[in-house]
């Protein structure tokens, strides 16, 4: 998963309102990730599918823009990468309500908690509170990971309407990730009847092997639901509980607890 190309997006058919190199330039800006932090030349290149010459050019427009330092041999982010998501992030205003209870229930826990909205078929991360890394995959705000495969976007897609749900699998490419996972639509919308009813999602090692989540809704309103919040277990860690269902059971309650602290601070600021 860490070392997949991070292609430009096909250029639509027969239009002329699609500028392909902003697009490759954006292919290049999240080419670097916690994995891949600092790169050579030929390392973007072929992280981004781009010629190395393509992939000069475009490094070096952004060093002269600011967004990527060098020291001759090797590239890297820099903090003015953090305006481009600011505007967005800042005005959900979701992650600095949602930062310190994910922060009170990882203490609480021991276990790592974050927040993420559903973004097309991708659900991205807008908080997160590590205790540390159970992932091959580096997860910070901003990471992206298919919607039906997380606990958070199971919430988040269970809370879509028949018409929006209907758009989402039309456009979602649904493959199973790993043994343990579902991977058609029927399953798909199987398991979401079940998080609806119970208004709360366990993914068990279906994102990754030795990775188990929950997740539960955040309310912008009586009905709206705005972002999903989760948990994450070591599945290890769980099945060496004296009651691993008990425990899960505990922990449901407390995700669901969290967002409904989060509901609460959102909808007063409505």
């Amino acid at each position: 998963m860490t070392n997949a190309p991070v292609q430009a997006q096909a250029a639509p058919q027969a239009s002329d309102q699609y500028v392909q190199s902003l697009a490759r330039g954006l292919a290049v800006i999240r080419a670097f990730d916690t994995d891949h932090a600092v790169m050579t030349l030929t390392e973007v290149a072929a992280r981004t599918d781009l010629t190395r010459a393509t992939a000069r050019r475009f490094l070096h427009t952004l060093v002269e823009l600011g967004y990527v330092r060098t020291d001759g041999k090797t590239f890297a982010l820099t903090a003015k990468v953090l305006q481009l998501g600011y505007a967005y992030l800042s005005g959900l205003s979701l992650p600095q309500l949602a930062q310190p209870h994910l922060e009170e229930l990882s203490l609480k826990l021991g276990e790592s908690t974050s927040a993420a909205v559903l973004d097309g078929t991708d659900i991205a991360y807008i908080a997160r509170v590590t205790t540390r890394r159970i992932m091959n995959v580096g997860i910070t705000v901003g990471t992206r990971f298919p919607a039906y495969a997380t606990s958070m976007g199971r919430v988040l897609l269970a809370a879509l309407s028949p018409d929006e749900l209907k758009a989402y699998l039309a456009a979602a490419d649904i493959k199973p990730l790993t043994p343990r996972a579902l991977g058609t639509a029927k399953e798909l919308l199987a398991v979401l009847g079940v998080v609806r009813a119970q208004g709360w999602c366990l993914l068990d090692e279906e994102l990754e092997l030795g990775l188990m989540s929950v997740a539960a809704p955040v309310y912008d309103g009586p009905s709206k639901v705005a972002a999903a919040v989760n948990v994450s277990l070591q599945a290890q860690s769980v099945a060496a509980q004296p009651d691993p269902d008990a425990y899960l059971a505990a922990v449901s309650r407390e995700i669901v607890a969290t967002a409904k602290l989060v509901s609460a601070d959102l909808s007063a600021k409505r």
